[in-house]
């Protein structure tokens, strides 16, 4: 569209002759090669709206030094694994997209991938693995790195705060179902790299780091995905009420909704979700805005389209309480376009 256009700068600015033009020129020149961190945070943060932890940037760095000609591919032949999402607004990819208007929200947002979730490395394929960073508020930084295979379900694992940490993880998986020590070079080599880089750094290698756990205990409770949700909740325990099914009930109401023969059917079987509602409502009223993100957040992930609408209705709602609201923009675009394919929004031609 035109609109993005008229915002970049034309390549060649009339020169304006002063006596030190040249130099001026070769200044801008050198700037341009190095564009600083500064720089690259500010536009990924334009465009995806959410602030980027320094292990991120770290990382590139680390990737340049592996794969100077493309540092998303660094880890490709060894571990089969690509840099995405915000690593190709670094890359400049966004710049040779024939996508006018891409939405960044969508990028790389896998069908099960919470607006929590923001894809940051793709794995196999087959399973549709990938790693991303997860937050609890748009405005915060990650509180850790989450895994999920959308073939497989909505399950997210950790995989510790910070890439370095979760790429050496893996690692360290991928050599254990090959079952193989320590005896392929490539791949000691790249252990020994991450390592002494996140020495280097002061970064915490292991899954569980201390703020992880104590983010634990502030998970109100761990929803179909398990990675849990967070709301603040006071000292007379406002802000959650538990709702009044359990995660297995609960899904077997959600089957017997998605599974239903026909209309009438499925309408029946809708009954005990409706019910819910209601107590969300009651639940809103008196600041337990968990109750509703969880029963959101769990039809979310079950998954079927009998759910979107509900899902909507629920969630934009919760994060607007807990004014979270570019989730629910995030919610809004996906439920709109939600896909198992199709995922690259900077497909270049």
């Amino acid at each position: 569209g035109m609109a993005g256009r008229g915002k970049r700068k034309p390549k060649s600015l009339p020169q304006t002759e002063t006596s030190n033009g040249e130099v001026k020129k070769a200044k801008e020149g050198q700037r341009d090669e190095n564009t600083t961190v500064t720089e690259m945070r500010e536009e990924v943060e334009k465009l995806y709206k959410l602030r980027m932890p320094d292990d991120f940037f770290q990382f590139w760095e680390f990737c340049k030094v592996l794969n100077a000609d493309c540092p998303q591919d660094a880890l490709k032949e060894t571990l089969g694994l690509r840099l995405v999402g915000p690593f190709d607004i670094l890359s400049k990819k966004h710049k040779s997209s024939c996508a006018s208007q891409p939405n960044f929200h969508l990028h790389w947002r896998y069908f099960y991938d919470p607006p929590e979730f923001q894809t940051i490395i793709l794995g196999s394929v087959d399973t549709q693995h990938h790693m991303g960073y997860f937050r609890d508020l748009p405005d915060a930084l990650p509180v850790f790195i989450g895994e999920n295979e959308a073939k497989k379900g909505c399950t997210i694992t950790q995989m510790g705060d910070n890439i370095f940490a979760a790429v050496l993880l893996f690692l360290q998986k991928k050599r254990m179902e090959r079952g193989q020590q320590k005896n392929e070079a490539a791949l000691d080599q790249l252990e020994d790299d991450l390592k002494q880089e996140a020495e280097r750094l002061d970064l915490p290698m292991e899954q569980k780091t201390k703020a992880m756990k104590q983010r634990e205990k502030k998970v109100v409770t761990k929803t179909f995905h398990g990675a849990g949700i967070v709301v603040p909740v006071d000292k007379n325990n406002v802000g959650y009420r538990e709702l009044p099914e359990t995660d297995a009930s609960l899904k077997k109401i959600c089957k017997a909704i998605a599974e239903a023969k026909d209309d009438e059917e499925r309408m029946k079987a809708f009954a005990p979700i409706q019910e819910m509602i209601t107590f969300v409502q009651f639940a809103n009223d008196e600041c337990d805005y968990g109750m509703g993100y969880e029963l959101g957040i769990d039809l979310f992930c079950y998954g079927s389209h009998y759910f979107y609408k509900v899902v909507r209705h629920l969630l934009t709602m919760a994060y607007n309480l807990l004014k979270r609201g570019l989730f629910g923009e995030i919610l809004e675009a996906h439920l709109t376009s939600r896909s198992q394919d199709n995922l690259d929004q900077l497909v270049a031609v």
